[in-house]
């Protein structure tokens, strides 16, 4: 019996150790994970350990890296290769897993780790043509850049070849997988990830079919190609120093009589933006320039993010970089600032496709069937076999969706045709924009920058301002590629761009500043045809008006524009829509909420409890107004949701117009009765709100959080205390998304200084105290100095550690 006891204890014992150490469902496993010397007490255990002596392979001299009191590296290195290699070493050291995870999520790779729950995920991303367009953009790379990148890969490399389990970030833990080697094509990837999120927005085909349900005039008036001339990015009427060439649209360019049906891709988020501007020195107390930026987009721990200062021969840069990425992305040298915002256009065409009827290897182009091109993607699943799909491609590009993936959409076969696709100086750019030194450098910097495009505001130690809508835009006669295009014919496929000296562009405007906050890229004289897209009507023009009233505008005064509440949307709609409740008969309640919003300064405050009020009226009016939209979509025909700017045009201009008729309400409705209904519906839900919490705070329902890429609650921040709001206020903060970065440059010849912050922090693991540190600070409006040297000596009490890497 004893000896049973003893063999049973040890059969238990083993089955113990097995199941702790054995993946069960989502879980890691346990025994590892839980281990305290190895497992995720590791994690903590080294959360801000930064070893003083690193040794990588390669190097041609030491390379000094200096750690200040915010964890932000600064590299001194004698030349470039070492200086892109031990960017490479630092940036793993503190994002590895987020650079890892975003390029498995661009190239379609995400079921190797998650299994079969996201393998249409990574179908629609093969199919989108990511990894293409990213193999086309390392393909066409400059040798400069080719070597930078191959010196940053080997940093990274570096770093992982040094991981042992009780080193991997916490993720990779809490999935079970370990770390692939870093090569040249992530980086081209994460770029590509990058130009998805603010590149790809197109309503080819929302236009198509509310041109045949409602005709084109409707068309104009709900989706005019520009709702508002006012303070567009670049206002120079009359004084635009070339012409466009004649490129008459071709013969048969669009589709006509056709309902597209599909399933939309989540992709483009329609508050991606951002604000920019910069303040000549005339208009600025000190006497010194000033640039300012700011860019918006869904919020994540870690950061998108991480603050680096570059420095070596030629170069002494600092500023913001996308782990996965060598260079500065925005940020400031000795002598230059720049910063971008979204500029919004339209680089997508999407083209329907005939095939041969008997089949699908062949399609209809110039008269005569051709063969698609197939490319065999092979989706690798965890714990299952290898999912093989093909890609057709045409000389459009790849065919989304056919018979084998998502047929039952009816959006089968249509090519997408994409601006990244093609090949990209973007890297080259970036290099030389980090080494600028005035504005001809600035100039010559973008001169290589093609996607994605983006608005950039340019300052200098010499005090000039400017700004450029820079891109490679297809050279588009009237109307051509607001609507879906008849991929039969080779002539409809884009065979020009608007030359690179024609993008709308100035330099030093008499009024002192340049801005754009995602507006509209130029007034009605230029003389190239933009596409209607989703131009911004409201931050734009707020920017604008407080920059204009100030002659002697100060770094302070910059702080307070970035988070100015002031709402433009709220002060030309709200009382317009308090004016049409005249004459009914309402409630004293009724009346006394009338009472309290007419007294309302439009300012989106945390503490505002009429922010709430307006918030929910004009979201309850929208949707009412747009009904029709709502239903057709759950039917599966695509319609695009009209601006804000052009719903409160209709409210004014055309009270009577169809779409204020309601169609769940019996009879006919105008926008008096839109506007009635949903008042009511607001306080209805404002009373109810305040039951559960008591109170109707504009920062308890806008409820701002931050969460990690992987959605663990305790991995993220809850319930913010801010105000802002997303898209028509600067300080464009809203629930999950806001400013992803904040800074402030001038440009003091006697020593650039910055200020600025990110909503997170330098670490990418959790129980540091820099994971997550500049949260509340980026909530409240606190800013940090930003230490920029000029030397690795130099720095004093702010140099928390110092590193040597040999």
């Amino acid at each position: 019996m004893k000896l049973f006891r003893v063999i049973f204890s040890f059969i238990i014992t083993i089955a113990i150790i097995i199941a702790l150490n054995s993946k069960i469902g989502p879980l890691p496993p346990l025994g590892k994970f839980l281990d305290p010397f190895h497992g995720f007490w590791a994690n903590a255990r080294l959360a801000d350990y930064v070893p003083g002596q690193i040794s990588l392979p390669g190097l041609q001299a030491e390379v000094s890296v200096k750690y200040d009191d915010m964890l932000v590296p600064h590299i001194f290195a004698s030349n470039d290769t070492d200086l892109y290699t031990a960017t490479g070493y630092v940036h793993a050291s503190n994002r590895l897993w987020q650079m890892e995870i975003q390029t498995h999520a661009a190239a379609g790779r995400l079921s190797e780790i998650a299994g079969e729950k996201t393998l249409d995920m990574d179908r629609g991303q093969r199919r989108k043509g990511m990894v293409f367009g990213a193999e086309n953009f390392i393909a066409h790379l400059d040798d400069t850049s080719k070597t930078i990148l191959h010196a940053y890969a080997d940093g990274v490399n570096a770093f992982i070849s040094q991981l042992d389990y009780e080193q991997l970030p916490l993720e990779y833990k809490l999935l079970n997988y370990a770390p692939e080697p870093w090569t040249v094509l992530k980086s081209g990837l994460l770029y590509k990830y990058m130009s998805d999120m603010l590149n790809s927005f197109e309503r080819d085909m929302e236009n198509t079919n509310f041109r045949e349900i409602y005709g084109k005039e409707m068309l104009n008036l709900i989706y005019p190609d520009v709702d508002n001339y006012e303070d567009p990015v670049i206002d120079k009427v009359g004084k635009w120093d070339f012409e466009s060439t004649e490129n008459p649209i071709p013969e048969a360019a669009f589709i006509d009589e056709r309902l597209v049906k599909i399933d939309r891709l989540p992709q483009y988020n329609p508050h991606n933006g951002s604000n920019n501007w910069a303040v000549s020195p005339e208009k600025s107390a000190t006497g010194h320039a000033l640039l300012c930026n700011d860019m918006h987009l869904s919020l994540y721990l870690p950061s998108l993010w991480y603050y680096v200062q570059q420095h070596s021969e030629g170069v002494n840069v600092f500023g913001h970089t996308l782990p996965g990425i060598p260079f500065v992305i925005t940020g400031f040298t000795d002598s230059i600032a720049w910063g971008f915002t979204n500029a919004q256009r339209d680089v997508v065409d999407w083209f329907k496709i005939t095939y041969d009827r008997t089949s699908r290897d062949y399609y209809l182009l110039d008269g005569s069937y051709v063969p698609v091109d197939k490319r065999i993607e092979e989706i690798k699943i965890h714990g299952k076999e290898s999912f093989f799909d093909t890609v057709s491609y045409t000389v459009f590009g790849p065919i989304t969706y056919d018979h084998s993936f998502k047929a039952e959409s009816q959006k089968n076969g249509y090519a997408y045709r994409w601006i990244d696709h093609d090949p990209s100086g973007g890297l080259n750019m970036f290099y030389l924009m980090n080494r600028a030194r005035n504005f001809n450098d600035y100039m010559q910097a973008l001169n290589h920058f093609t996607s994605p495009a983006q608005n950039v505001v340019f300052a200098s130690v010499q005090g000039d301002i400017a700004h450029k809508v820079q891109g490679k835009y297809p050279y588009n006669g009237f109307e051509e590629g607001k609507f879906i295009k008849d991929g039969s014919t080779s002539a409809n496929n884009w065979d020009s761009y608007i030359p690179n000296n024609h993008n709308a562009f100035w330099k030093n405007p008499d009024r002192g500043f340049v801005s754009s906050a995602n507006q509209h890229p130029a007034d009605s004289t230029y003389p190239y045809y933009i596409t209607a897209t989703n131009f911004e009507a409201y931050r734009n023009r707020r920017i604008n008006d407080v920059l204009e009233a100030d002659s002697a505008l100060t770094v302070e005064d910059m702080k307070q524009l970035h988070y100015d509440n002031y709402s433009l949307k709220a002060a030309e709609s709200l009382p317009i829509l308090l004016e049409m409740l005249n004459g009914f008969n309402l409630s004293a309640a009724e009346i006394a909420t009338i009472e309290t919003l007419r007294q309302w300064d439009y300012y989106f405050t945390a503490e505002s409890n009429e922010s709430v009020m307006f918030d929910i009226w004009y979201s309850k009016f929208y949707q009412n107004v747009w009904d029709e939209i709502k239903i057709a979509r759950k039917e599966n025909v695509i319609l695009a949701y009209p601006t804000d700017y052009s719903t409160i045009n209709l409210l004014k201009t055309q009270p009577a117009n169809l779409f204020f008729d309601h169609q769940a309400t019996e009879g006919v409705q105008t926008a008096r009765d839109i506007v009635l209904k949903s008042f009511r519906e607001m306080i209805a839900e404002v009373d109810a709100f305040k039951k559960v919490n008591g109170n109707v705070r504009w920062t308890d329902y806008k409820s701002t959080y931050i969460e990690h890429q992987l959605r663990l609650k305790p991995l993220g921040v809850q319930q913010i205390v801010c105000g802002g709001n997303s898209g028509d206020v600067v300080n464009a903060t809203g629930r999950n998304h806001g400013p992803s970065q904040r800074i402030i440059v001038e440009l003091d010849p006697a020593g650039v200084k910055a200020w600025g912050h990110f909503p997170g922090g330098q670490s990418g693991n959790p129980a540091s105290k820099y994971y997550d540190n500049m949260v509340l600070p980026w909530a409240n409006g606190e800013y940090f100095d930003l230490l920029f040297l000029t030397s690795p000596d130099a720095g004093g009490n702010r140099i928390l550690y110092t590193q040597k890497i040999n």
